[in-house]
């Protein structure tokens, strides 16, 4: 795979390596339209070099959309360090890192993200300014699921406004596929509001933690059991392409808002879904609560202040819901739409001469 040959619309692909420490890194920087980019730094042992350049290429791009339309004056970027985590992570590979970081001087900031911890974001911190997701001990936000979390709550409210008139999950049986970090918070936010929950995961762990915590959920055996079953909203909240050939044609929901990235497995699963009827609220729309906790960091962490820009993405998801009901395109479709014009017209103002 070629960053030119595929027209990738990147502004700048980086590939760092430090021998000694074993670091092989690649930083992708989407765009810096509106401000520098922000993204994780993914820890993973790729198949290949061209599997790793794709996955930095594809998350980069979905920052920038992502930042974009959670009101944030940064652009989209996203690293990967190529390696297991388990194997070869040391605090002098994190260091050498950092200084990859810091050579591109502001035009990308990091954070956490699979096979990275905060814990990671302190080491690289000694060695870069531009780094977030730092723990709370170092200022940092902490644990950005509880954003996360929350602004998925957010956006499956707007979607339950849009379809049914009124954004109260009560007497509403949600289906979460996935009870980590995110699952268990959204978990709590539901049951607050009077829904009844329905969950799976594949961990045995998770699951005795809903039944001691929450014995009124209902606990499936697997994710096929869940589609199917006779819930109101699917929130997919573990790992990717769980909207694929397989889980539309059964599923029972009308609505889906989750927390797992790239939900779609591929192209026409969204037209799918809305020959269906069953509302999509786009993954990069209603799970960006996390990405706005860390980047509230870059001001100096106030929760209060990065919950309430969370609490928009109500906003945000029934705007794009709105349009995409004028328009006639599937919500995923009028996401990107706001995107690039947000991009393409604040962007602008950059070349405005001070």
């Amino acid at each position: 795979m070629g960053v030119f040959t595929s027209d990738t619309g990147h502004e700048q692909v980086v590939f760092c390596q430090d021998k000694p420490s074993g670091l092989r890194a690649i930083i992708g920087i989407y765009s810096t339209a509106l401000g520098p980019a922000l993204g994780g730094t993914r820890f993973y042992p790729y198949a290949s070099e061209d599997d790793a350049l794709h996955d930095v290429l594809e998350l980069s791009r979905g920052m920038a959309y992502k930042n974009a339309l959670a009101g944030l004056d940064l652009g989209g970027g996203k690293a990967i360090i190529w390696g297991d985590p388990e194997k070869i992570k040391t605090e002098a590979l994190l260091r050498a890192y950092g200084r990859m970081v810091q050579s591109l001087r502001g035009r990308y900031y990091t954070a956490c993200d699979v096979g990275t911890y905060v814990q990671d974001m302190d080491i690289i911190a000694r060695e870069t300014d531009f780094v977030t997701g730092r723990s709370v001990e170092h200022g940092g936000a902490g644990d950005s699921s509880i954003l996360t979390a929350w602004g998925v709550f957010q956006g499956m409210r707007a979607a339950a406004e849009h379809l049914h008139g009124s954004p109260s999950l009560a007497g509403r049986c949600v289906g979460i596929s996935g009870l980590g970090k995110v699952g268990r918070y959204l978990t709590a936010h539901l049951l607050d509001d009077g829904a009844s929950v329905v969950a799976t995961d594949v961990s045995p762990r998770a699951l005795e933690w809903a039944k001691t915590t929450y014995p009124q959920v209902d606990l499936v055996d697997d994710t096929a059991t869940l589609v199917a079953s006779d819930i109101d909203v699917y929130a997919p909240c573990a790992l990717g392409f769980a909207l694929n050939d397989d889980t539309v044609p059964v599923l029972r929901a009308k609505i889906i808002a989750g927390a797992a990235n790239n939900q779609l497995a591929h192209p026409g699963i969204d037209k799918s879904l809305a020959d269906r009827g069953i509302l999509y609220a786009p993954d990069y729309v209603v799970n960006a609560g996390g990405v706005i906790q860390v980047a509230d960091e870059i001001e100096g962490f106030n929760f209060d202040r990065a919950k309430l820009r969370a609490t928009k993405i109500f906003d945000t998801t029934k705007q794009l819901l709105e349009l995409a009901a004028a328009e006639g395109v599937p919500p995923s479709v009028a996401a990107d739409r706001m995107a690039e014009r947000r991009m393409a017209e604040v962007g602008r103002l950059r070349t405005i001469r001070l």
